[in-house]
């Protein structure tokens, strides 16, 4: 079903590609999450991806120590998720599979790092960036109280959290919060990626509602293609009360779409990865 395959295809990278397949198929091959190079090779070859591609896309991973090698060197060579990487997929797991309830209250990070460590600063303000923090003030960054659990793993596991405190409680300004949440994240920058998202994979779904059957390596695809554009924007959407976002958000749209194609397509394609794994 190449010609169907979701728009987003030809704009995954390689090593985007790789980390959502182990998030959604190759943690649970086996017992050690160990997926061998060369189905490595077959099942990114099933996204158009090349072998040498994947190989390059391997070692920056492992470079970047989210990929840990068994057997290296030898004909049984395989990769499998680092501890951090593991710990990062399952925290990945709550963002992406499951719809959050806000419950109106916030969690506020409080940082100060010395000026003689100030590459840690900016590591810091990129990590809560990507947990979904939106920036409060210079050194204050607030979240939906439901990242807690997220954001003390994260910070923990890159050695950050001595310089940060972290805070619980209702917003009680001046200023309206619906107000505040505009000016803390870029809503319209949020909106877009939804958009984008829907651009891409509502036709793939009104395809599929289409067809009779669920061909293995057709539900592979898309399902891949789908999840490696919707695990972002949980992150960037971090799960805000409704009642604070703009009229006609795209977001529960866009929620909807994915979790109708995961419903459909995720253990279908699970048939033919353990297919390609069993092959030799």
């Amino acid at each position: 079903m190449a010609q169907n395959a979701s728009p987003s295809l030809t704009r995954a990278s390689p090593g985007s590609l790789i980390l959502t397949f182990y998030g959604a198929y190759g943690r649970g091959l086996n017992s050690s999450g160990t997926v061998p190079v060369a189905t490595l090779i077959r099942l990114l070859g099933a996204m158009d991806i090349d072998p040498p591609s994947v190989r390059s896309a391997v070692s920056r991973l492992k470079r970047r120590g989210l990929l840990t090698a068994d057997n290296p060197g030898s004909k049984a060579a395989g990769y499998r998720p680092s501890p951090a990487a593991a710990q990062l997929l399952e925290d990945g797991d709550h963002r992406i599979y499951a719809r959050p309830e806000p419950d109106g209250t916030w969690l506020l990070a409080v940082f100060s790092v010395p000026e003689s460590e100030r590459q840690r600063r900016h590591v810091l303000r990129s990590r809560l960036t990507r947990l979904g923090f939106g920036n409060a003030a210079p050194g204050i960054w607030i979240a939906p109280s439901h990242l807690e659990e997220e954001t003390r793993h994260t910070l923990g596991r890159l050695e950050l959290s001595p310089y940060v405190d972290l805070f619980r409680g209702g917003h009680v300004g001046f200023e309206p919060t619906a107000g505040a949440v505009a000016r803390w994240w870029d809503l319209e920058a949020i909106a877009a990626q939804h958009r984008a998202f829907l651009q891409a994979q509502e036709p793939v779904l009104r395809a599929w509602s289409r067809r009779r059957r669920t061909p293995p390596e057709a539900a592979y695809r898309d399902y891949l293609c789908a999840l490696d554009a919707w695990r972002r924007l949980p992150y960037a959407d971090p799960g805000l009360p409704p009642t604070l976002l703009p009229a006609r958000w795209p977001g529960e749209r866009a929620a909807k779409v994915f979790f109708a194609l995961h419903e459909k397509l995720r253990d279908a394609g699970r048939a033919y990865v353990e297919e390609a794994a069993a092959a030799r």
